[in-house]
């Protein structure tokens, strides 16, 4: 299965659809159960006989594949927050509750990773592809950091703010509502910031440049339209 954010230690990672998923393998590990006995309990939740519906064991238990200590290909499951919390409801004692609270904030942790990339990729796309290059394990901090960065610095304010401001649906992109001059800024410092992250790894010199940057540009514009 493609991962789009890889598995974490405990095995919960987002597929390439960007929904946050756990590994079946890790599961069992974790749980202190045998994988086969995990994959049997999974297997009777998606049986016809369960209960449950064709459309809910399709969307939350994804067949998928590791290869074993004997380099053989073997069965597992991964598995939506949903499918991991039907599972593991029979899972009973103080251990099995402390794992249960775990991977909830695990899921927790990785939607909030996904729902920041998401929102990075949509109005920085060639900032969050470099970023993902720079850091082996990036975490939501580094998308929305430089995301804030470069709009603070071209706009005065993160896109949070200027949504706010502007009666802009929560998560929507402001990109359409920003002014010709507003674009081009931040079009601008985006492809600096791609090449300042290469170069500088303090945040606060990453900002001075880009806002002296930002001074040269608007200077520039100044001098052709005059």
């Amino acid at each position: 299965m493609k991962e789009l954010i890889k598995k974490d230690e405990y095995g919960v990672f987002a597929d390439g659809k960007e929904t946050a998923r756990a590994d079946s393998l890790f599961v069992a590990k974790f749980f202190e159960k045998e994988h086969k006995n995990v994959l049997r309990d999974i297997e009777n939740l998606i049986d016809p006989e369960s209960g449950l519906s064709e459309e809910f064991n399709r969307l939350n238990f994804e067949p998928t594949s590791y290869v074993d200590g004997w380099n053989r290909k073997q069965k597992a499951y991964a598995m939506t927050r949903d499918g991991f919390t039907m599972l593991v409801m029979s899972y009973t004692g103080a251990k099995a509750n402390r794992f249960k609270e775990l991977y909830i904030k695990r899921f927790n942790e990785m939607e909030s990773h996904i729902k920041a990339l998401s929102e990075a990729k949509a109005d920085f796309p060639l900032l969050t592809d470099n970023i993902k290059l720079l850091y082996e394990n990036p975490q939501p901090y580094h998308y929305s950091n430089e995301c804030n960065l470069v709009n603070k610095v071209a706009l005065g304010m993160t896109a949070k703010k200027y949504r706010e401001l502007n009666g802009i649906p929560k998560g929507e992109t402001i990109r359409p509502y920003l002014t010709e001059e507003q674009l081009y800024l931040l079009n601008e410092l985006q492809k600096a910031d791609v090449t300042l992250l290469r170069l500088f790894s303090d945040y606060n010199d990453r900002k001075e440049y880009l806002k002296q940057y930002k001074d040269r540009l608007l200077l520039e514009q100044n001098r052709l339209t005059a």
